[in-house]
């Protein structure tokens, strides 16, 4: 049995996130069914984790495994021919039969733009910021910093989320900013489903507000989605990385 790794990027505007869905646009049916096409047999193609709707990917990771012996150069042109131009497969590669992209992943970073001005290019891509919405990358960075290390982070999950365990140990987190753009990067171990939105609106909520940094611990300790802030944009999301 052969086990090949993809590395995929894509534009999620158009897609209902990653995992596949009933009656639902995803990139992971769009990617199984153009592998399916070319080796004419049914796969299960196992992602590294779901991204949301509209979400988008730089490095998302993938593998599924065949008894087929793949020209890897030819198969990767013939998937990316296949496939929508808003998704492209960057790599693929064969690997030990035990890895699985989903339970070997030890971090998993994500990075959120904000656009200054607008930008016609970056519209899909960025979250524009509004006239009278202030953001100070070192008040908000002082901020982020109580969320590093291990927390229950339910008061940041989708409250219909069907993952148990809630712990999640983040390693680092902060904002830095360009003459045109905001940047907000998050590395975690894992995330729950709209935890990095969720994460983001609150601490833009708790910036504004002045609230003190403790209020994010407060938050933490409920274990409540309704008091923390409301997730932003799905649109300026991108998971970036992978790491095993």
């Amino acid at each position: 049995m052969k086990n090949y790794k993809l590395e995929i990027s894509y534009d999620g505007t158009n897609y209902h996130g990653w995992q596949i869905q009933k009656n639902a646009v995803t990139v992971q049916a769009k990617i199984k069914s153009a592998i399916e096409t070319i080796l004419k047999e049914e796969v299960n193609l196992i992602g590294s984790g779901r991204t949301d709707s509209g979400v988008h990917a730089l490095g998302q990771i993938a593998n599924f495994k065949t008894e087929k012996e793949i020209d890897l150069s030819k198969f990767k042109y013939s998937l990316n021919s296949i496939l929508p131009s808003d998704i492209a497969v960057k790599s693929i590669f064969e690997v030990d039969t035990e890895f699985h992209s989903r339970f070997d992943a030890k971090k998993r970073n994500y990075i959120y733009i904000f656009s200054k001005n607008k930008n016609p290019f970056l519209e899909k891509y960025s979250s524009r910021i509004k006239f009278n919405q202030e953001i100070n990358v070192a008040k908000l960075n002082k901020i982020a910093s109580a969320l590093i290390g291990k927390h229950d982070f339910t008061s940041f999950a989708k409250v219909n989320s069907d993952v148990k365990n809630k712990i999640c140990e983040i390693y680092e987190i902060r904002f830095w900013e360009t003459k045109e753009l905001i940047y907000f990067y998050v590395e975690a171990n894992r995330f729950l489903h709209g935890m990095v939105r969720a994460i983001l609106g609150t601490l833009l909520e708790v910036s504004k507000k002045d609230f003190p940094i403790k209020q994010l611990n407060f938050i933490l300790q409920k274990k409540d989605r309704t008091v923390a802030g409301k997730a932003v944009s799905a649109k300026g999301l991108f998971l970036f990385k992978v790491k095993y």
